[in-house]
């Protein structure tokens, strides 16, 4: 694969650990510690996810003479179960969210423990984490299932379907405390990072220092996450979740015994690297800091650029990156693994990048981050860019008062604020241009424009988000195409595309844009927005709207977990037909009408791709 060769390219040793499914590779402990010795190396930093919570790789690595980076088996035990951790919480005397985390994992016990603790209610992976597995519910009616979806998503990500309770903080905050502890007994902490934007309870902002934690809070949570990195015997990095309620008390939620996504953050403001920190513990060094040293500069805010649709519910996307143009600038960091032609699979989680700005103070930290999200481009697949732009920019993110509640509230599903953005007339004039000088139709030299009966004139059909419109476009002259939308004529000079960017001048102003053509396509990045057209009188047409309502399309690459149907079985609209898997997470495909099934195309653990027909409704 084209992150086969990237990694050979720039490590200095690269060893090919089985196939794409991760229970092909990243969690067969065996394959990992045979490329640890093929390699020559004599210790595994485990990363963010995958086995770095394992306490038997842990274990398997020590056993093989390996040293793992990070703490030992048994404490990675004592947290990587919720329920046995949130236990040892409560006997060391950390707050804790009210909740249930009995051995009783029956649907009954559950629904009548979640009624006991009062609606509205989680019920979380008791073995995982990054959103898996977790459902909010708010109705009685909704718990059975709820706990069925959680328990078969927690199954499938974690190889465990044990579940806990956890009553519901409403309007909070998720504050994470960065912990670090040595072998020789030091424990610290490095500050709070505020991670309360997320979707499907993943985190898409993080920033540090929270703007709700005063610096007597801060010392307060410190202390707790200190205290409850002790009450285990850790060692290593470490970082201890809190929910921070709006009446300013502070609940224990999990601790995540591995570096997170979002160390960078803490890293910016600290000035310290945080895996050479890990790397000097598993040496068996002192910490190189005492709580007293450690200080705290300006602000840092870190978004996750995930390869995901927003207007449709967050569907994760996959396919070819045709160009990737990352930011730079004073204050700007970047983390990615990406190159244009490479392909996003849909093994993995939709993130592509981690970008990161850091300022003096939290405004300049803000507006940094709004720029580096301007200038960078990922053309070819469908990504959050936008939403991220427009979540930074939201009044209420940007007085420092974005709860849990922050995208639920102000992106709700449907809502205007994340629906697909249109384009305007400037941006479909440039568009429709650049159709039709790729089309390869518009001659060149002396004869551009000409025709026997004046300017010519050629038709262009855009269609963007399956909304069609008739353009006509004049060419006066080699390289100037006057484009007519309705009662409007703009002027647009395409110019040409130097490395990075094309320069265009639309109406006489000059400004930057970035486009890629495939599979009869046009992606089209401006600084805040990301569009694909295409020219449907230069393509086949596409199906009519009924064959549409008929076929139930994979709307992503994925596997099949659950075929819940069969042909010759009657359906309402909106009933779930087939469960899809991709990066991580669970969908379900429902049907667009009521009918009868004509056909059924898929079976458990199929993967397919974009666009597979996976089961067809009868003609009406």
């Amino acid at each position: 694969s084209t992150y086969d060769q990237f990694y050979q390219k720039a490590a200095d040793a690269a060893v090919h650990i089985g196939g794409s499914p991760v229970g092909e590779s990243y969690l067969v402990m065996e394959r990992i510690i045979d490329a640890a010795k093929a390699s020559g190396a004599n210790a595994v930093h485990p990363g963010y996810g995958f086995l770095s919570e394992n306490a038997a790789f842990s274990a398997a690595c020590e056993a093989a003479g390996l040293v793992f980076i990070g703490p030992p088996a048994s404490t990675i035990a004592a947290m990587g179960n919720k329920a046995a951790a949130k236990r040892r919480m409560i006997e060391a005397g950390v707050p804790c969210v009210p909740g249930y985390q009995g051995a009783d994992q029956s649907d009954a016990t559950l629904i009548a423990e979640a009624k006991k603790i009062g609606l509205p209610v989680m019920v979380k992976a008791a073995a995982g984490g990054g959103g898996r597995g977790m459902r909010l519910v708010r109705k009685a009616d909704e718990l059975g299932a709820a706990i069925a979806a959680a328990r078969s998503e927690a199954s499938h990500a974690f190889g465990s379907g044990e579940l806990i309770l956890e009553k519901a903080v409403v309007d909070a905050r998720h504050i994470e405390i960065q912990v670090f502890a040595d072998e020789h007994g030091n424990v610290i902490h490095l500050g709070e990072r505020d991670c309360s934007v997320q979707r499907r309870h993943q985190k898409v902002i993080e920033e540090a220092p929270s703007p709700a934690i005063s610096a007597a809070l801060r010392a307060q949570m410190g202390a707790a996450a200190v205290q409850a990195a002790k009450a285990i015997g850790y060692r290593g990095a470490g970082t201890v979740e809190f929910l921070l309620g709006a009446n300013g008390m502070f609940y224990f939620l999990e601790m995540n015994t591995r570096l997170q996504v979002e160390h960078p953050v803490t890293e910016a403001i600290t000035g310290l690297d945080l895996v050479e920190w890990q790397l000097r513990v598993a040496r068996g060094e002192v910490l190189p800091l005492r709580q007293e040293q450690v200080r705290f500069s300006g602000h840092a805010i870190e978004v996750r650029l995930y390869a995901e649709d927003p207007a449709q519910g967050f569907l994760p996307q996959s396919g070819e990156v045709l160009s990737w143009v990352p930011p730079s600038g004073i204050g700007v960091r970047v983390d990615h693994g990406l190159k244009a032609q490479d392909q996003l699979s849909a093994y993995y989680d939709p993130m592509i990048a981690k970008i990161i700005a850091h300022g003096e103070t939290r405004e300049i930290a803000r507006a940094r981050l709004i720029k580096a999200l301007s200038e960078t481009s990922v053309l070819g697949i469908t990504s959050n860019r936008g939403f991220l732009i427009d979540m930074l920019g939201h009044s209420t993110f940007a007085a420092g008062q974005a709860t849990t509640a922050f995208i639920e509230t102000h992106f709700a599903a449907g809502s205007p604020a994340i629906t697909a953005v249109k384009p305007n007339a400037k941006e479909m004039a440039l568009a429709a241009a650049l159709m039709l000088e790729a089309s390869g139709e518009v001659p060149r030299g002396a004869l551009a424009g000409w025709s026997s009966t004046g300017v010519a004139r050629y038709p262009v059909m855009l269609v963007h988000d399956e909304e069609a419109t008739k353009i006509w476009i004049g060419i006066p002259g080699e390289g100037r195409f006057d484009v007519a939308i309705a009662d409007e004529t703009v002027a647009v000079v395409p110019g040409v595309e130097t490395g990075r960017e094309r320069r265009v001048v639309i109406n006489g102003v000059s400004q930057r844009v970035r486009s890629a053509f495939a599979g009869g396509k046009l992606y089209l990045d401006t600084d805040t927005r990301s569009f694909a057209f295409r020219d449907s009188l230069r393509e086949a047409k596409s199906a009519t709207a009924g064959e549409a309502a008929s076929r139930l399309l994979a709307p992503m690459n994925g596997r099949v977990v659950k075929v819940l149907v069969k042909a010759g079985e009657t359906v309402k609209a909106g009933q779930c037909v087939v469960v899809l898997e991709a990066m991580k997470m669970q969908h379900e495909i429902t049907a667009a009408r009521a009918g009868t099934l004509a056909g059924v195309h898929v079976s458990e653990g199929q993967q397919v791709a974009t666009r597979f027909v996976l089961a067809e409704l009868a003609p009406v």
